[in-house]
């Protein structure tokens, strides 16, 4: 039965019916709830490049997601770093405060999902395609994790091979001005926010803060103790006359919705 599957992947590639054989494949060793599949390649806008939730769902999963968002996802953050290709839990490559976060609080929540793991296939050209595999009941055990883990061969060859024109979907012109125009205008918004009355070491407390590191890891990363990191929250909040991590995220937000 897996062989005629992984058979029935391998003949659909190049066609409409390959996402749908391979979400098949996959969903006979492991059942879950929806499947997603985005193209990414550097700060463009990810490209949805299959998805079966119901209409009822596709807005929050992708749309919304694809408006602004996207740039504060672990998936997202790990492909442009990048990652090594394999199978990851989100857990797994989100930050030490992912789940006490906004963007979770905010945003992931409303998903309503109780896991999501990925396929991360690197294709061509710093092109990136990211299969999720999504639960709203219960998180993947460690033997579905292993028996997808041995599908990663089928999964990675057949992807690369189908989806190897993803870097000409950008369009490689408007990329380049707007891929490029996208992460100025990111780098704008971490390290030009609340510009006037932040310094530039609270706007690094801003950034790391919204992708979800808590004061300790903060800390780690600028060289400095955490009381220092929850002394300058305290200074940014006075500033910006908010009050929480939630009008702190929505501000941002606020400003991504510029871009």
């Amino acid at each position: 039965m897996l062989l005629s599957k992984v058979g029935a992947v391998v003949a659909a590639m190049g066609g409409d019916r390959f996402p749908p054989a391979l979400t098949s494949l996959l969903q006979g060793v492991a059942p879950y709830t929806y499947t997603v599949i985005f193209g990414y390649c550097g700060a463009a806008r990810p490209l949805d490049l299959y998805d079966d939730f119901p209409a009822s769902k596709r807005r929050i999963f992708v749309s919304d997601y694809q408006e602004g968002p996207y740039l504060l996802d672990p998936f997202y953050l790990a492909a442009t770093r990048p990652v090594a290709a394999g199978l990851y839990r989100i857990r797994d490559l989100a930050p030490d405060r992912f789940y006490q976060g906004e963007y979770f609080r905010n945003y992931y929540v409303q998903t309503g999902l109780a896991e999501e793991i990925g396929f991360f296939v690197d294709v061509a050209q710093d092109a990136t395609v990211i299969l999720s595999l999504m639960r709203d009941e219960r998180p993947f055990s460690n033997r579905e994790m292993k028996a997808l883990g041995e599908l990663r061969p089928v999964v990675e060859a057949t992807i690369r091979r189908h989806w190897v024109d993803l870097p000409a979907r950008f369009d490689q012109s408007s990329q380049s001005k707007q891929g490029l125009a996208i992460e100025s205008q990111l780098d704008r918004s971490f390290h030009s926010f609340g510009d006037g009355l932040l310094t530039a070491r609270e706007r690094e407390i801003v950034e790391h803060t919204l992708k979800g590191h808590s004061a300790e890891a903060v800390g780690r990363i600028l060289g400095i103790s955490p009381g220092t990191v929850r002394i300058h929250r305290r200074n940014i909040y006075a500033k910006l006359r908010i009050s929480s991590q939630g009008e702190l995220f929505s501000r941002f937000i606020k400003t991504l919705g510029r871009i």
